[in-house]
Order: C-alpha cells, then structure tokens, then sequence
C-alpha cells in the first residue's frame, strides 16, 4: 500500500471530512476521494461508508489508520536515524504558540537555532481553548498548550506531551490596593473584589470557581480579556484584579503588584504537543530540545532572589 494514501486515510480519521483533508493537504476533494478509493481496491474492502452528506470509516477503516499512523511514525524514524547520520537536522518546523509563553520564550529559542544551518522554525501565535489545542497538531509540526493540573484535554488523542513549564498564577493588584502590602493573599481576602476574567473555555476559571467555594459566595467579574497586556492596564488603573502567570507576563507595569495566591492550587502546566509520527523527524526533536531548555532557564530565573515577586 501506498504510504501516502494511508496518510490520507490517517487524516480523514482525524478531520472528519474529504473538504478538510483537501484543504490541509492542498488537494482538491475529488482528488483525495479519488486516492481513498484506489486505497479501497488495494486493502480489498470498504473503507469508508456513507454518514449524512458525508462518509466516515468502517471498522476496517479505522484499524487501517491505525496502521497508518505506524507507518508514518516508522518512516520518520528512518529519516531521522539517516539525518543523525550525517548529524543534520534540517528542514521546516512549525510551531503554533500561544502569546505570553511565546513573548516570554520564542524569541530566546530561535536566536539559539540560529546555528543550526537548515533548519527554519516559522512560528505563529493563536489563543485558543483548551479543548482546541489537539486538533492543532494536524497543521503544526508543535503546537504550545496551556492546561490546568488535572486537565488534559489531549489525552486519548494519541499526542506527545512534553512537560515545559507548572507556572504559578499570582494575583494581580493596584500598587495602592488595601492588599498590596501582604506577603500573599488567601480566598477569603480576595471573595469580595471586582475581577477581570478570562473568555469562557480558558485557563484560571476553575481557580476562581475554588475562591467562589471556600468564600461562600459569587465573584463580581467586570471584564473578561485574553491578553495579558489589557489585563495589566485595568488593573493598573484600578478596575479589577486577575489571575497573572508568573514567569510569562514579561515585565510588570509599575502600578500593578504580584501577590502569592494561598489555600487554593493556582498554577497552569505548559507543554509541547506532538503527533508521534512527527516527534522522530530530527528537526522536530532539535527544537524541541531548545524549547525544554529556554523553559527551564526562565523558571531558573524567576527563582533568583533578585526576581522574587514583587510588592
């Protein structure tokens, strides 16, 4: 069988459609349709059936994409193992982030790929939900996600997930807020503020919902912002506070403190995801290595003394 036909097969289980497949793997619909089928006569069974104005796979389908998912991942491990032959990991990667982890880690990262002759890294931002990140594998080589501890909206998807970062989420206030003298703040100090939220289906809404609960009753939230840049000015100027990730908000403005949430878990997880096949590609695993690295020099470095959070 042809491997890229069963690539095809492999996409359409994860899709869900012959206009998506096209449309990711710049073919028509026709064209994609027509290469199912030659796959059909070659496994010598059906492999797709009618569903709706559709088709979806059998369970001959299914299985074949299975395989397929194994062969692709043993033709880039041959590939790699030639690459680390002639100790050249070359070629394309690109990588989907989303924006603080990639103001706060992009730019150190590919300044040190620099020196690796051949190797291009197109990089791009996008903040999606957490249940979106997965789905994003199949048109980026890694794709940067954030989760909650206990959440992995990945899981079953047969995806890489290499650990990055736990980056605690402090809270952020006014410089004059009445809290911004204490070395952390509780639930119970926090229960009665006006908040600046997160959109629905984003990170820190559970936390707040823990406040909710061990304050015993609703917060008030006035605005709800995925930037992080908004964020910071409205506290600033004194219309809310917000959950601020320690380590990837970059520099934070004058007017706005960092205090240590206490008595409920507030810290997101980072990672890197993967599909399996494409983690042997040498130019994939490279990168990767410098991500892991630039990761752990940033915590480091919130770790000094001279980077302790400030107020």
């Amino acid at each position: 069988m042809d491997a890229t036909r069963l690539d095809l097969l492999r996409e359409l289980s994860e899709r869900g459609s012959v206009t998506a497949v096209a449309e990711a793997t710049g073919r028509t619909p026709s064209a994609v349709s027509q290469q199912l089928k030659v796959l059909e006569r070659e496994a010598g069974m059906p492999l797709t059936e009618r569903s709706g104005r559709g088709i979806a796979l059998t369970s001959a389908g299914h299985a074949l994409a299975r395989s397929a998912l194994e062969v692709a991942i043993a033709l880039e491990r041959a590939t790699a193992l030639w690459d680390e032959f002639r100790n050249h990991p070359s070629g394309e990667v690109s990588l989907l982030t989303f924006p603080t982890i990639g103001a706060a880690l992009l730019p150190q990262v590919l300044a040190d790929l620099r020196s690796v002759a051949g190797l291009v890294v197109r990089a791009t931002d996008l903040d999606p939900q957490l249940a979106e990140f997965p789905d994003l594998t199949s048109d980026y080589d890694i794709v940067l996600a954030h989760t909650m501890p206990g959440e992995l909206p990945w899981g079953g998807r047969d995806l890489r997930a290499l650990p990055l970062l736990t980056e605690p989420l402090d809270i952020g206030l006014p410089v004059d807020h009445r809290l911004a003298s204490r070395a952390h703040v509780t639930p119970a100090d926090l229960v009665d503020e006006v908040w600046l939220g997160v959109p629905a289906g984003f990170p820190f809404e559970r936390i707040l919902h823990a406040i909710e609960q061990i304050g015993g009753r609703r917060v008030e939230v006035s605005q709800r912002f995925s930037d992080m840049r908004i964020v910071e000015a409205f506290i600033g100027a004194g219309l809310g506070i917000a959950f601020v990730p320690r380590y990837t908000s970059g520099v934070v403005p004058e007017d706005v403190v960092l205090k240590p949430l206490r008595g409920v878990a507030s810290v997101r997880q980072i990672f890197a995801l993967v599909r399996p096949d494409v983690a042997e590609r040498l130019a994939v695993r490279t990168v990767l290595d410098v991500l892991v690295d630039r990761a752990a020099r940033l915590e480091r470095a919130y770790d000094h003394p001279s980077r302790h959070v400030r107020g």
